[in-house]
């Protein structure tokens, strides 16, 4: 391979995200901190970049920025296949893998069982454990731990459930074609009684997939506790493909209740822009949240790809990234109850110094280039207050008026993601979109922090209220930032523009 082959193969290699060196990776699992670590397992094809073979791949960080792959964790074999799951610390070794001086950590996992094997055909859920912090793991001598002789039984999330019902463990999985969230309770992790189902709900327009139990305070009040679902789905994401919804609530201990639901049962396709959804982009999914964080904050990170063509995105020799670690907050907002979502991690440890700022400035028809806000990975904060102008916004990674527009249409209280022209969109005919989100303006004004990395754009908008994640692959010329009105006028209030690479 030539330099200027090698150089090209890693033009999309994220500064900003986690990506595998040289192999395929797809839904978070296992997130745990654990003795001052955050530790990332996820879906791994340790034998090629495209799906397949699935194991536990592994990667560690201590700020949530930068990102130290690991041997494979937890291993196909003949048997099975290794699909997604939880990690708990079992602290009070209630398992029984543990000595007397350590306290184990517990892996539990769909086992996908292929052909021959004694369970073929099923999903049941599987446990592993590790003496030494997360590094090796060695298989439970007695699994499956628990079948419901399905073939669609899988991504089981456990938590310690402490409240007026007792104290045990919980688990959330999913009956996928179904439509069904299953809980389950276990006082050993190895003997498990049904608690109670939820579902079909909201969004059915694809499988559901990798849900997530967790309580959070509502305005950061802590005697205002409540429970979050979350779901993610595919297909049948608000613009097609890939997507995560979420629903709120309450749990007892056996049932969790949501007070969020729009429509029960089979989805209403009319009613599919009222759901709560984890993220509005095309590339956000399988989204859990991190065992045992810091202070209670709870963590998140997401696959960031799409089902649709998630095989056929142009990297290599890795494909697919995750997300950026986020810390979600449940907060009131017009009456409402929503998620909001922030970037987690101290980001300007390791942003460049600030390389363009624009303020008080009016926007005419048309696209104006920004020489000093160039760059391909940087971190864009602006202030918008609509004018007269019909749609408005920045064009990202472009050259010239091409690239991808992040824009707001007032009128509809749309913001879109367009990456028609964002650079190679032809290596899947649903990649090149429009894709929108709700939003409303605060005191009159749009807020977006937008992070751009090499293959990608994530949208935080009005404080993190809505979110929009989209992959893009333009090519390595194209640096340009610029502004943009349509149809009238507009005003910048506030840009600026941070550089990280």
């Amino acid at each position: 391979m030539t330099a200027a082959t090698a150089t090209t193969a890693e033009t999309f290699r994220p500064a900003l995200h986690y990506a595998a060196q040289n192999t395929w990776l797809n839904d978070p699992n296992g997130l745990i901190f654990h003795g001052g670590v955050y530790h990332l397992y996820y879906q791994n094809n340790p034998l090629g970049n495209v799906w397949g073979n699935m194991s536990w791949g592994h990667a560690t960080s201590t700020d949530l920025l930068t990102w130290t792959e690991h041997p494979v964790a937890i291993a196909c074999d003949e048997n099975e296949d290794i699909f997604s799951g939880s990690i708990i610390y079992d602290r009070e070794n209630t398992s029984g893998f543990g000595n007397d001086s350590v306290a184990p950590l517990v892996a539990i996992y769909t086992s996908a069982f292929k052909p021959g094997s004694a369970h073929e055909g099923t999903q049941a859920q599987s446990l592993a454990y590790s003496l030494d912090g997360g590094y090796t793991w060695t298989k439970h001598i007695g699994n499956p731990v628990l079948t419901r002789g399905s073939a669609e039984f899988r991504d089981p999330k456990v938590i310690r459930y402490d409240g007026a019902a007792g104290s045990y463990w919980v688990m959330v999985a999913v009956e996928a074609k179904d439509f069904q969230a299953v809980l389950y309770k276990s006082e050993n992790l190895k003997d498990w009684e049904l608690l109670s189902t939820f579902g079909p709900a909201n969004a059915t327009g694809g499988v559901w997939e990798c849900p997530d139990l967790f309580q959070l305070p509502v305005d950061g009040d802590p005697e205002n506790l409540k429970w979050v679902l979350t779901v993610n789905l595919n297909p049948g994401g608000p613009n097609n493909g890939s997507a995560g919804q979420y629903f709120i609530g309450d749990f007892d201990g056996t049932t969790f209740t949501s007070t969020s639901t729009v429509t029960e049962g089979l989805q209403d396709p009319a009613r599919l822009g009222d759901y709560q959804w984890l993220d509005w982009g095309r590339d956000y999914y399988a989204a859990v949240s991190f065992s045992d964080a810091p202070d209670n904050h709870r963590l998140m990170i997401a696959w960031m790809n799409n089902w649709e063509y998630a095989n056929q995105i142009p990297t290599t020799p890795w494909r697919s990234p995750m997300s950026l670690a986020r810390e979600i907050t449940l907060k009131s907002s017009n009456g409402k109850l929503r998620l909001v979502q922030q970037p987690a991690g101290d980001w300007t440890a390791m942003a460049g110094p600030e390389s363009f700022r624009l303020t008080d400035t009016i926007l005419h028809e048309g696209v104006q280039v920004l020489p000093g806000g160039a760059g391909t990975v940087q971190r864009i904060d602006i202030t918008v207050t609509p004018g007269s102008a019909e749609e408005f916004g920045l064009i990202l990674r472009g050259h010239g008026a091409k690239g991808t527009r992040v824009g707001i249409r007032p009128v509809e209280g749309a913001l879109f993601v367009d990456r028609r022209e964002s650079g190679q969109t032809d290596f899947h005919e649903s990649f090149p979109s429009i894709d929108t989100a709700p939003i409303r303006p605060t005191d009159g004004a749009y807020d977006l922090t937008i992070y751009v990395d090499r293959c990608s754009v994530e949208v935080f908008a009005q404080g993190g209220q809505v979110t929009m994640t989209e992959l893009i692959f333009p090519a390595e010329t194209s640096t340009d930032l610029s502004v943009y009105a349509v149809g009238g006028t507009a005003t910048v209030n506030s840009l600026q523009v941070t550089q990280f690479a």
